[in-house]
C-alpha cells in the first residue's frame, strides 16, 4: 500500500470521526490531535477505526508513536509489511 493511499484513508477516517475538521490541511509533522482539536474520545475512536480498516492492532503503548501524520503513516506501513 502506498503512502498516498494510507494518507487518503487516514483523512477519510478522521473526517468520519470528526466531521467538523479539515484533515487535508495536516502537514506531515503536525500533531494530529492538537492541530485538528480532536478530544481523547474521538482520538480513541480513530485508533479503533484504524485497527478495523487495516486489520492491525495498535496497542495503547504505541499511541505515542502515532502522534504526527508522518509517524502514523510510517507506523501503518510497518505494520502492513
Amino acid at each position: 500500500m502506498t503512502e498516498q493511499a494510507i494518507k487518503q484513508t487516514v483523512f477519510q477516517l478522521l473526517k468520519k470521526i470528526a466531521p467538523d475538521t479539515a484533515p487535508e490541511t495536516l502537514q506531515p509533522d503536525d500533531d494530529i490531535r492538537h492541530t485538528l482539536e480532536i478530544d481523547s474520545f474521538d482520538a480513541l475512536q480513530f485508533v479503533v477505526a484504524l485497527n478495523e480498516n487495516y486489520g492491525i492492532e495498535i496497542p495503547e503503548e504505541d499511541y505515542g508513536k502515532i502522534i504526527t501524520l508522518r509517524s502514523l503513516i510510517n507506523y501503518i506501513k510497518e505494520k502492513l509489511v
